[in-house]
């Protein structure tokens, strides 16, 4: 669902919600952001103490992708 709309190519904004396994340290959720964030236009704020990764991505950017990304760094991540 579309939370918001880009102001200047007004193409709509998604926010995805992983929980993302097996996350110790500062170290293992600034390696998933640099993961998800490497996506065009994709912005993440992941948080290993909780063990969330909230994001914000095009459309065209899939829950797929996402979670591609996240396997990519050495995680699993399961939609919230």
């Amino acid at each position: 669902m579309p939370v918001t709309t880009d102001r200047y190519n007004k193409e709509a904004i998604m926010e995805t919600t992983f929980k993302v396994s097996v996350m110790h340290c500062g170290n293992c959720a600034d390696r998933v952001t640099k993961a998800l964030e490497a996506l065009d236009g994709v912005s993440a704020e992941v948080s290993h103490e909780d063990g969330m990764a909230h994001i914000q991505h095009p459309e065209q950017v899939s829950v797929a992708d996402l979670e591609a990304a996240v396997r990519t760094a050495g995680y699993t991540a399961e939609p919230t």
